[in-house]
């Protein structure tokens, strides 16, 4: 991927009437991300190093890679068709033959959930992050609205 990218991170997730809004972002502008439900659990889980008694899908893919020699560099969020949002998983594998590079497309959330599992960067094309609305001020507001229900407990 020799298209620019932008470092972003997970900023919250917060449940929605179809699934959950994953907010990604920077300091400059967090945009949103809908995902399935147990989607954004996973991902959470991940966020929070929540322990599992069995390995997750994202676990397997995980120790599939490890056991092949091949390290998930990073994970870009590339574009925004139709209201779908698409990603790119870059792998590389090293080996006494050399390394070779594979980008493969993938689904945000898997992205993210990978990302999350082993906390590898997420990044965002230049031109997606500049068309994507700036949601920073509604995380703003819905972390402000926590922040004071949890004084009132």
């Amino acid at each position: 991927m020799n298209a620019d990218v932008i470092l972003v991170q997970i900023r919250g997730i917060l449940p929605a009437n179809s699934g959950a809004a994953i907010f990604l972002g920077n300091d400059e502008k967090v945009f949103i991300i809908q995902v399935e439900t147990n989607m954004a659990a996973v991902i959470g889980n991940f966020l929070r190093d929540t322990p599992k008694e069995r390995p997750l899908t994202h676990d397997l893919l995980s120790n599939v890679f490890q056991g092949f020699g091949i390290a998930v560099e990073r994970v870009v969020i590339t574009e925004l068709k139709h209201s779908t949002y698409f990603a790119r998983a870059i792998l590389k594998m090293e080996n006494e033959l050399g390394s070779k590079i594979v980008e493969l497309d993938a689904r945000p959330s898997d992205c993210l959930a990978i990302a999350t599992a082993q906390k590898i960067p997420v990044y965002v094309s230049a031109s997606l992050f500049e068309e994507v609305e700036d949601m920073s001020e509604f995380l703003e507001q819905i972390n402000e609205g926590a922040s004071e229900e949890s004084e009132d407990e």
